[in-house]
């Protein structure tokens, strides 16, 4: 048992019990951070902030959200909006926020597949950011569902019933998770049920462990440059901090961090109380109606890319229905960036694409294409528009399938090709 005499003061009484002066050593004072990297390293604080937003904006409409399908149109749009005071703030804030976090979520994405960030030693940080990555889509459309309005209640149909297309299982597998044979009163509350406890504490687990596998291999940088971080360490240590190529994670680097947090905050805030309605639908200030189906249903905004794949395949394909191959070619989308580190051949260069010519023109073709997804999945599937979303989600696909070949080629011409 460790010593235990007459405490200096609240933190040596902590200290006794708890070691928090090696554990704030271990993982803030002495955790080192590369100083050539960017704002876009900060991204993952700000994801923290956002995800604490939704925490305690969630608690507050918590107190008066009524999981019924026949009060929660009421109780988001009446008692909350108009009769709590100030509960539009709050309401405005949590749709905001989870706007928010799915695109801090992307640009955090794709700075780490620019930058190499998901592979030498690395994977796990990448793995673990991709299952972050489906809680939070999971938590989303959880939520999207809660206010029971048009589009809450036939998006959770459509999508519901895409697991009717998993093979022997699939229709039982629907009935399972709505509770019912039809998305009603059962679904409501178990989505809920999600929303509230479940998918959080999932969330917050998963944080954890991504926070716990980055301590190891450290943090990438911008130049991808390989550092030896106890050389570098001693070099700070002993006073020599311009030469060190490494500065302390506190408090010299989040206090960065806090730098872009606040303008983030203060975009964020914008936001909230002048243009807060971009991340709320106009349908779904409509009571959901089961006879009145929508003219044009779609999802929020962060998943029109890949529900932009599932219904890019309109057609019938060598006797396979199109429904089969969009549910196929939806399956893929979603899991394809989790395998990500074993798709990139070129496994000893962790340059950024800027520095590897194939890998960088792929990059910007996928984020271009990605956004054309996204922009023409909120569009009626007709005419021109089924097309370009047909070519979109087949250039989609096959961006992934010449990715190892790309990298393959890139590792060997390292040397120089000829």
């Amino acid at each position: 048992m460790a010593e235990i005499k007459k405490a200096d003061g609240l933190m040596d009484w902590l200290d006794q019990r708890l070691a928090v002066k090696a554990f704030m050593r271990v993982m803030m004072t002495e955790y080192w951070i590369p100083k050539n990297i960017n704002f876009l390293w900060a991204m993952g604080v700000v994801l923290v902030v956002l995800f604490k937003i939704l925490i305690v904006s969630g608690i507050f409409l918590l107190m008066y959200y009524k999981p019924d399908i026949n009060l929660a149109f009421d109780s988001v749009n009446y008692t909350i909006m108009q009769e709590v005071e100030y509960g539009w703030l709050w309401r405005h804030m949590h749709g905001v926020a989870a706007s928010a976090i799915f695109l801090v979520i992307y640009i955090h994405m794709f700075t780490g597949i620019y930058y190499g960030s998901y592979k030498k030693g690395r994977e796990m940080i990448w793995l673990t950011g991709m299952a972050l990555f489906g809680l939070f889509s999971a938590e989303a459309f959880s939520g999207y569902m809660l206010p029971w309005g048009q589009m809450s209640y036939w998006a959770a149909q459509v999508i519901t019933n895409l697991f009717g297309g998993i093979p022997l299982i699939g229709e039982a597998l629907v009935v399972w998770i709505r509770g019912d044979f039809l998305v009603a009163d059962a679904t409501l509350t178990r989505f809920f049920m999600l929303h509230v406890l479940l998918l959080p504490l999932a969330i917050i687990l998963v944080i954890a462990i991504h926070f716990y596998s980055l301590r190891f291999p450290h943090v990438n940088n911008q130049d991808s440059e390989e550092i030896d971080f106890d050389k570098e360490a001693k070099k700070y240590l002993a006073g020599k901090t311009k030469e060190s190529k490494v500065v302390p994670f506190w408090p010299v680097f989040l206090s960065k961090d806090f730098f872009v947090v606040g303008v983030a905050m203060t975009i964020f805030f914008y936001l909230v109380c002048y243009h807060y309605d971009f991340a709320m639908d106009p349908i779904n200030f409509e009571p959901a109606n089961t006879m009145k189906t929508p003219a044009h249903i779609y999802p929020e905004w962060y998943f029109l890319w890949s529900y932009e794949v599932l219904r890019g395949f309109f057609f019938d394909i060598g006797g396979i229905a199109a429904m089969d191959i969009g549910l196929a070619a939806f399956g893929f989308a979603n899991i394809i960036f989790m395998i990500l580190p074993f798709l990139d051949r070129n496994t000893e260069n962790v340059a950024p694409a800027h520095k590897r010519p194939m890998f960088f023109i792929w990059f910007w073709v996928l984020l271009v294409d990605m956004i054309v997804l996204t922009v023409y999945g909120k569009l009626p599937p007709t005419g021109a528009n089924a097309w370009v979303g047909f070519f979109a989600a087949l250039v989609f696909i096959l961006l992934f399938v010449a990715l190892p070949i790309i990298t393959k080629m890139e590792a060997k011409c390292q040397g120089g090709c000829k």
